[in-house]
């Protein structure tokens, strides 16, 4: 994901690039490697390193060595993936991103597979996984008057950020099946997590699903783990223990913060998800022409993403567990206006040069041989057809225009070089003359 999708949105011509953040926050801020050296080919090292180290892992080569190789691999991994997240600033700014992060670096702990896990490390785990699911639970009561009136599942289903291809369908259910689902949701984060600390078999009931999800076979035997590996495991669950105070005072204090970090390795977070369901889908829509001076007879090319909605007709993809996250940023562009997000400026020059890497990032390139003269981006507001409509049109989606997002945008004529607006803002494309 990382080799796919990092150069675009962060590299040196980045819609955000990361040299540029490098330059302006110091080491203690955002520990990386990048610190010491950013460069496009560096990133590209990093992150063969990181899947193929991951691959070692998965296949259980570490294990088949000494005990320290395999927590040489697990912090490799963890050092790697918090250089490349500490750097990625809104396009790494999702709360998985430091579960991930935190979850990864408890697995350092964890030992080979030959060896017994630590019982201080499980329970790490089990803290984790609570502030994942209660800090989840807390903020949606705390937030939306949608969750407390069971109405958020009335919503939801059409309006999160990627629609997959069974939402329109769940959209469609009863509105007491939707109330069912957000009483199941309830259940699931406010009163199941406390199940994980209760004696057994009550914990194994608490953590069902996931065995069913991830069968584990262990060892008939396992090794009690190394003198040095018990020492770690502790002054682990000590500093854990001391990192905690904060996201435990934010899960029970009333301005509950969301996907949050306190400290820059991001080792003890904050944790939750949608406090707040939008009610009603607006898109931004890219269009391009290659007519440089427009008028009402002019052609405009739309530009599709690969997962978030744009042709109605076409139907929402599945694609989770990757992260497209440029699509997951354009449905929260939409939601305030083009000030809040000056990489959309960006996305426009890159499209104005018809920028390879960028086009990579979307669908199809409707401008294959020549770039566009003219960009521009509209506002839509989307909701899933009816039962009635989808039987007639076809269309999943119904849509209308609500405005301009961005006017007719174009590199500057002059240099031909990196593209301005018009004189006094600071964006990145120039609007056309007037006709």
């Amino acid at each position: 994901m990382t080799a796919n999708q990092f150069r675009p949105l962060l590299g040196e011509r980045g819609l955000q690039p990361a040299p540029r953040f490098l330059a302006a926050v110091p080491f203690r801020r955002a520990p990386s490697l990048f610190q010491l050296h950013y460069s496009d080919r560096f990133l590209t090292v990093v992150a063969c390193a990181g899947a193929g180290l991951a691959a070692a892992a998965l296949a259980g080569l570490p294990d088949a060595g000494p005990a320290w190789l395999a927590v040489a691999v697990w912090l490799a991994l963890w050092g790697l993936y918090l250089s490349v997240v500490n750097v990625g600033q809104t396009f790494y700014g999702f709360g998985w991103e430091t579960l991930l992060l935190e979850a990864g670096f408890l697995a350092i702990f964890l030992g080979p597979a030959a060896t017994a896990p630590p019982t201080l490390v499980l329970w790490l785990y089990r803290w984790l996984l609570f502030r994942v699911e209660f800090g989840a639970g807390l903020i949606k009561l705390r937030g939306d008057r949608c969750w407390r009136d069971l109405s958020c599942l009335d919503y939801h289903h059409e309006t999160q950020p990627l629609p997959g291809p069974l939402s329109w369908y769940f959209h469609h259910l009863p509105a007491r099946l939707h109330k069912a689902e957000v009483l199941a949701n309830h259940a699931t984060q406010l009163v199941v997590p406390f199940g994980l600390f209760a004696p057994q078999p009550v914990a194994t009931v608490a953590g069902r699903f996931l065995d069913a999800v991830l069968p584990v076979d262990p060892p008939a035997t396992l090794a009690v783990p190394a003198g040095w590996q018990q020492a770690a495991v502790i002054a682990l669950t000590v500093a854990v223990a001391a990192l905690s105070v904060r996201p435990a005072r934010n899960l029970l204090g009333r301005r509950q913060l969301m996907n949050a970090s306190f400290d820059p390795l991001r080792l003890v977070n904050t944790y939750g998800a949608f406090g707040a369901v939008t009610r009603v889908r607006r898109e931004v829509v890219l269009e391009g022409t290659d007519d440089p001076t427009p008028g009402p007879s002019t052609i405009w090319r739309e530009y599709q993403f690969k997962a978030k909605p744009g042709d109605p007709h076409r139907r929402p993809r599945q694609v989770a567990p990757y992260h497209l996250r440029l699509d997951w940023l354009a449905w929260f562009a939409a939601m305030s206006p083009p000030s809040a997000h000056p990489w959309m400026a960006e996305l426009v020059t890159r499209l104005l040069q018809n920028d390879p890497a960028t086009l990579k990032l979307l669908g199809p390139n409707p401008f294959p041989d020549d770039p566009p003269a003219l960009v521009r981006a509209r506002l839509y507001r989307y909701r899933f057809t009816t039962v009635a409509e989808r039987r007639a049109t076809g269309a999943w989606w119904s849509r209308h225009l609500v405005g301009e997002y961005l006017p007719p945008l174009r590199l500057d004529p002059v240099s031909g070089g990196p593209a301005r607006r018009p004189s006094g803002s600071n964006g990145s494309a120039s609007s056309p003359p007037a006709n």
